[in-house]
């Protein structure tokens, strides 16, 4: 390691969400560019660097900084200097001269102890002296707190996010209670607060430290889609999280209720809830029931109106879809379910035609970006994603208060259709509801047999278990869609048929291989040359749809190999690296949790925006346009033209796209889906899994891998059990016996 030492002559750059800076640094006459971590200095400090030279391939040699001290100014042109830098509002070069020929050597220590004398300066009044003292103090603080915190480990990002969240009180949470970081800092989770304890020194039976975990393994099984857990359970994560016995779970349980932050329930078994599944639970089986309301009419003339918007769009509806236009007129809440090619868009046209005759203000929504695209060019009306129906302003959670849209500002529509219903978590489900107001039609859309929402909650197949809902079932396979093998073959896997593959299909295909290696060849074969021709369709928009993210064809491997056959190192390909992750610019990406204060922007002529908002979800897919290696940020292309700016530290919210998860490819389609086949755990491989990834292509499905494990796929019928009651709750709103 090298050390320098000088002045900050001038910030280059600087992040301020990570403190990542470029600075150059005036030593001994020499200006060096240094890059680091820096959030808490500032121009004209004097620092004692500790770091190492390296070689930037745009940007020459710099010095990367392992750790910096801020040294107090000594001299009187130190003082001055630093004074006069900018670094204190409101003092300029002249302000500072007159300040430091006024107290010379002791300026400092007059600043700090004695700060009414500085209006003795000509130009200085009593206000002003206090906030020069009051800027000098801060920054001192927040240097002390940066050097405590980085002595526990604890990184200069996340850092300073503890020093914005508690000022001058984090010396006492750290010290006393570093679990309270996991309730208050986005992004501090139990692990990382446990880290943190053990170094400041905190008792394994700690009861904070119980608390947090229990809280923890809560918030796990949310991302796990559960919504409670059954006590027992509860305590078996707790142990095995804490790796020591908990003697007296129950007390700690019995005070996190008292204090509001779960909820214990003994129904069939006793059941512990974070509050806020429990609250938004609760509150969206309440509202269901206020939705769901019917009255009298006269099916004749609905008949009569059906049959005319058949003979004006020449259309000739089945019974069951006459059966969901009688019920959606009829009710205020309706589900209409169905697999591939039973005629749910036909179903929804007519609704749209029906209401529309009627004079009703119709809103389509739909969970994402992509299945919104799809609605609106098989309705030919505008559907959007239910975020920005909601319009998305808020906090970092599905809550009411992240939408403009809400009880107090309800959606003006008489009628909303939400398409892929199946996808809707219990949060999102709660926030729409929220937003309509009693008498407005809500119309649910979707496949129960396909998997479930990625966020907590099964609300689809909960609402249709609920037996208190309305439900239309399409079953009969409409002629042109009985001619598409990946429609015949959809549904003879969610029977648990077996299906053909003698490759004499025109959409779908097997290619039987058993080696992992082998299968990849194949796959970049089929991306590359044989599948663009053959469904007209450019490589990035053929999808690799895989079963898991570890092992030889899990997604993590795949991306790795299919980014360097399908957008190899160029010169003029920046790249950049991220916690393991190598970004490429052209690369396929997807966000993977949903981010509500990204903004983005739509962008004209001359790269002019003329279109902003915020918020990128899991599951949003876009290409990297531009890497710029000097600001450190990347520029993603979205759907519909949203570019989004990315700091590198915001990476971690994204990962390449070139194979996804099955789970993660819900509710989009693509004009052709590979997907490779090999022996994995049997609670992953699961028919419902296989009959969700076949149905994702819209012009053809090639497996490549083991028939035998194919069909293992489709005789395993299980499907994991999620830890939800919404069923319950609007039984007990609706005041009827669960049968």
């Amino acid at each position: 390691m090298e050390k320098l030492e000088g002045y900050i002559d001038h910030i280059i750059f600087r992040n301020s969400e990570n403190g990542y800076t470029v600075l150059s640094l005036d030593s001994g006459g020499d200006e060096i560019t240094c890059v680091g971590v820096l959030s808490y200095v500032g121009e004209g400090e004097k620092v004692e660097l500790t770091g190492q030279y390296i070689s930037h391939h745009s940007y020459g040699e710099q010095f990367k900084i392992e750790s910096c001290t801020v040294k107090t100014p000594e001299s009187e042109e130190a003082v001055e200097r630093y004074l006069g830098s900018g670094a204190i509002k409101g003092v300029g070069a002249s302000l500072a001269a007159r300040i430091v020929r006024h107290f010379r050597a002791d300026t400092f220590r007059i600043i700090e102890e004695e700060p009414e004398r500085l209006a003795e300066v000509k130009g200085i009044s009593d206000r002003k002296a206090r906030e020069i003292a009051q800027q000098v103090y801060e920054k001192r603080d927040m240097r002390e707190a940066m050097l405590f915190l980085q002595q526990y480990g604890i990184t200069t990002s996340l850092a300073a996010k503890i020093y914005q969240q508690y000022g001058q009180r984090l010396y006492q949470v750290i010290q006393e209670n570093p679990y309270q970081l996991a309730e208050d800092i986005n992004g501090v989770g139990f692990r990382i607060a446990d880290e943190i304890a053990m170094r400041v020194g905190v008792q394994a039976d700690s009861e904070y430290r119980v608390k947090c975990a229990i809280l923890y393994v809560l918030q796990q099984a949310g991302g796990d889609g559960h919504l409670f857990l059954p006590r027992d359970l509860v305590t078996q994560r707790v142990g095995e999280l804490l790796g020591v016995s908990i003697e007296d779970i129950d007390q700690y349980l019995t005070d996190l209720s008292i204090e509001r932050k779960i909820v214990i329930k003994q129904e069939t078994e006793e059941r512990v809830y974070s509050a806020s599944a429990y609250y938004t639970e609760l509150s969206v089986a309440r509202m269901l029931c206020d939705l769901n309301i019917s009255g009298e009419i006269d099916e004749s003339v609905i008949q009569r109106k059906i049959a005319e918007i058949e003979r004006k769009t020449g259309t000739s509806l089945a019974e069951m879809q006459k059966q969901a236009v009688i019920e959606a007129v009829r009710c205020g809440l309706l589900v209409i379910t169905g697999g591939p090619g039973t005629g749910k868009t036909t179903t929804i046209n007519t609704l749209i035609a029906y209401f529309e005759s009627e004079g009703l203000e119709i809103l389509l929504a739909a969970p994402t970006g992509r299945a919104a695209k799809r609605m609106t060019e098989a309705t030919g009306y505008e559907a959007r994603t239910i975020h920005r129906m909601l319009e998305i302003s808020g906090p970092q959670e599905e809550r009411a208060d992240s939408f403009s849209r809400n009880a107090r500002n309800p959606l003006e529509a008489d009628v909303v259709i939400i398409d892929e219903m199946s996808m809707v978590d219990i949060y999102l489900m709660h926030a729409l509801l929220d937003a309509l107001t009693v008498g407005t039609r809500l119309i649910m859309v979707g496949d129960r047999n396909q998997l479930p929402s990625v966020g907590p909650g099964s609300v689809l197949k909960d609402i249709i278990d609920s037996g208190q809902v309305p439900v239309v079932c399409l079953t009969q396979i409409f002629r042109q869609a009985a001619e598409s093998d990946i429609v015949v073959n959809a549904h003879k896997i969610n029977r648990g048929e077996q299906v053909t593959y003698n490759n004499k299909s025109k959409d779908f295909f097997f290619l039987k291989r058993y080696d992992a290696d082998v299968i990849i060849r194949i796959l970049i074969q089929l991306i590359r040359e044989r599948l663009p021709r053959y469904v007209d369709a450019q490589p990035f928009e053929i999808q690799v749809l895989t079963p898991m993210r570890k092992g030889m064809l899990g997604v993590e491997r795949l991306n790795r190999i299919l980014q360097e056959y399908l957008n190899p190192p160029a010169r003029e390909k920046r790249e950049c690296e991220q916690k393991g992750q190598r970004f490429r610019e052209g690369d396929k990406v997807m966000q993977i949790k949903n981010n509500y204060q990204l903004e983005w922007e739509i962008r004209g002529r001359y790269g002019i925006p003329v279109e902003k908002g915020a918020g990128i979800f899991n599951g949003d897919m876009g290409i990297i346009r531009e890497i710029n290696l000097h600001t450190e940020r990347v520029t993603v292309e979205f759907d519909e033209c949203r570019m989004v700016e990315y700091p590198y530290s915001g990476l971690e919210e994204l990962e390449l796209a070139y194979a996804v998860t099955i789970h993660k490819s819900q509710g989009s389609e693509y004009p052709a889906v590979v997907i490779p086949i090999l022996a994995g755990p049997r609670m992953l491989m699961t028919r419902n899994l296989l009959y969700t990834a076949v149905t994702r292509a819209r012009k053809c499905v090639t497996i490549v891998g083991d028939p035998e494990i194919f069909e293992r796929m489709i005789e395993n019928n299980m499907v994991q059990r999620r830890y939800t009651s919404l069923a319950e709750r609007i039984h007990e709103m609706s005041e009827a016996p669960l049968e």
